[in-house]
C-alpha cells in the first residue's frame, strides 16, 4: 500500500463516456480512458484491506490490491502479471464486467466511492499489449493428449487457454464463423470492439490452439461426430469440454407473436455485429430500427444493448418495459446489503441516450396490420405476496393500453440447457452448465473445468 492516505485525499474518478451527440452516430466504444497519471492516482486509492472483499466477490479471485499497488508505483508489467495470474482475458472483463469487486470494496461501504478496479484492469491490459509485455508461449511441452472444446465463447476459450498451456493439444469447434460467442455476437461493438477479441484469438492460435469454424458437432458414446470442419483428422479425443452456452432465448407466446417485426434480441444484435464485420444481408433479411418506434421487452443488460443499437440505427423512439417492479434507487440495497451485490436501479450508457423505461408491465398481445407489427397491448400490474409463500401473485391494475411499435425485441433471458448423461471424459462448463450468467463467471467456470479435465486425464 504505497499511499495510505490516498482514499481520504483522492476521490473516485471514472473515465466516463463520449458525448451522447457524438457516440450515437457510430459503433465505436463509448467508454473513454484516463491518462496514466490519473489512472495511477485511482489505483492509489486501494487500501490493501486486511480482508479483501473485492477478492472474495470476484468469481476469478482477482488480486486487486496487489495489482492496484503495482499500478500506483508505475510497475505496469508487474501489475499485468498479477492480474493475468488469475484472469486469462482481462481485456474482456475490463470492458464489460459489472465489477462485483467494486460493490464489495470497503470504500463502497465507507463512502460509496470504490476503487476503479474494472477501469484499472482494462488500462493495465492495454498497456501490456502496447508495451509488448504479452507474448505468445512458444515453449509449451506437449503431453501427447488431445482435448476438444465445443463452443468458442468465454467459457470455452478459458478452458482451451489453460488446457493448451498445460500441454494438451486443444481444438475448439465453433458453429459460427468466428470465435467469441456472445462476446462477438451478443455484445455490441460500442461496448466491446471485436478487434479486441481477434487480438486474443490470434495469440491463442500462435500458442497452438486450433479453431474449427462452421462446425456441426454431435456426441455419440463419448466420440465426436464432426461435420463441416476443415481441420485435419485429429480425433479421437481424450476428453471433451462442452461450452455451448445457452442458445435458446426465452420466448413470449402472446397472440400475434408471428407478426413481422417481432424478434429475439440476439437476432438484432448478432446481425448488426455481422454487418459491422462486413457481412451483407438482403432487404428482407435485414432487421433495423431505422425510422421506427421500438419496444424492448426485458429490463436487463441485453435489453439495454438493444436500446443503444436502436439509437445507432436511427430509431424514432425506444421504450423498455419490464414485468418486475422497479428496483430500489441506489446506492444501497436493504434486501442485499454490502458486501453483496446490490439489486438497485441501473442506468447504462444506452439508457442515457434516450429511453422511456417502465416497470410492472405485462405484455398481452402483439397487434398488426397486413402481417406487420403496429403496436403491443400491455397491462399495468402489481405484485402481491402469496399467502402460501413462493412466487408473488400478479394482479391487474387499471385498463390495458397500446404501445405503438413497428419493432419489438424480446430480451427476457435464456433457458438453461438440459444435458443427457455423458461418458466420464465429457465435461460441461459455463452457461451450458449453470444457465445464463456473467462473462466473468463463464471464464471462471472454464478455468475450473480445465483443472478437472487435467486431473481426470492425469489419473487415467
Amino acid at each position: 500500500m504505497g499511499n495510505p492516505k490516498a482514499f481520504l485525499e483522492i476521490h473516485r474518478q471514472e473515465a466516463g463516456y463520449r458525448p451522447i451527440h457524438d457516440r450515437i452516430h457510430d459503433f465505436g466504444e463509448v467508454e473513454q480512458t484516463l491518462n496514466t497519471h490519473q489512472r495511477r492516482e485511482q489505483a492509489s486509492r486501494c487500501m490493501d484491506c486486511g480482508v479483501p472483499f473485492c477478492h472474495w466477490a470476484c468469481p476469478l479471485g482477482n488480486k486487486a490490491p496487489e495489482w492496484n499497488d503495482a499500478l500506483y508505483k508505475g510497475n505496469w508489467e508487474q501489475a499485468y502479471r498479477l492480474l493475468n495470474s488469475t484472469n486469462p482475458f482481462p481485456e474482456f472483463t475490463g470492458r464489460i464486467c459489472p465489477a462485483l469487486c467494486e460493490k464489495a470494496c470497503v470504500l463502497n461501504r465507507f463512502n460509496h466511492e470504490p476503487t476503479t478496479n474494472r477501469e484499472d484492469e482494462c488500462a493495465i491490459t492495454e498497456m501490456a499489449f502496447q508495451e509488448g509485455y504479452i507474448q505468445s508461449h512458444t515453449d509449451i511441452q506437449r503431453n501427447g493428449k488431445k482435448v476438444a472444446v465445443i463452443g468458442a465463447g468465454p467459457a470455452g476459450l478459458a478452458a482451451a487457454h489453460d488446457l493448451n498451456l498445460m500441454g494438451y493439444e486443444v481444438t475448439v469447434f465453433e458453429k459460427n464463423e468466428s470465435a467469441g460467442g456472445l462476446l462477438r455476437y451478443g455484445i455490441p461493438n460500442f461496448k466491446l470492439n471485436k478487434a479486441v477479441i481477434d487480438r486474443r484469438i490470434s495469440l491463442m492460435e500462435q500458442e497452438g490452439v486450433k479453431f474449427c469454424y462452421g462446425s456441426t458437432i454431435t456426441i455419440d458414446n463419448g466420440k465426436l461426430k464432426i461435420e463441416n470442419c476443415s481441420t485435419p483428422d485429429i480425433y479421437p479425443f481424450d476428453a471433451i469440454v462442452i461450452a455451448t452456452g445457452t442458445p435458446t432465448a426465452r420466448d413470449l407466446k402472446a397472440p400475434g407473436r408471428e407478426l413481422k417485426g417481432v424478434h429475439f434480441a440476439l437476432e438484432l444484435l448478432s446481425q448488426q455485429n455481422r454487418v459491422l464485420a462486413g457481412m451483407e444481408f438482403s432487404k428482407d433479411e435485414r432487421i433495423t430500427a431505422k425510422g421506427k418506434d421500438v419496444l424492448v421487452i426485458g429490463g436487463g443488460d441485453t435489453g439495454s444493448d438493444c436500446i443503444g443499437t436502436a439509437h445507432r440505427q436511427g430509431c424514432k423512439s425506444v421504450t423498455q418495459i419490464e414485468i418486475m417492479p422497479r428496483p430500489v434507487e441506489g446506492p444501497e440495497d436493504p434486501q442485499n446489503p454490502w458486501p453483496n451485490w446490490p439489486r438497485t436501479l441501473k442506468t447504462t450508457s444506452s439508457h442515457e441516450e434516450g429511453c422511456t423505461r417502465r416497470w410492472n408491465i405485462n405484455t398481452l398481445e402483439f397487434l398488426g396490420e397486413n402481417g406487420k407489427l403496429t403496436g403491443v397491448k400491455v397491462q399495468e400490474i402489481d405484485w402481491k405476496p402469496n399467502p402460501e409463500g413462493g412466487r408473488p401473485i400478479m394482479v391487474e391494475k387499471g385498463k390495458p393500453e397500446i404501445i405503438k411499435a413497428e419493432l419489438v425485441l424480446l430480451a427476457m433471458g435464456f433457458l438453461k440447457p438440459e444435458h443427457p448423461e455423458y461418458p466420464e471424459n465429457v465435461f460441461v462448463c459455463g452457461d451450458a452448465a449453470n444457465g445464463a450468467s456473467l462473462v466473468v463467471r463463464a471464464i471462471a467456470s472454464g478455468l475450473d473445468i480445465a483443472k478437472k479435465v487435467d486431473a481426470f486425464l492425469q489419473n487415467k
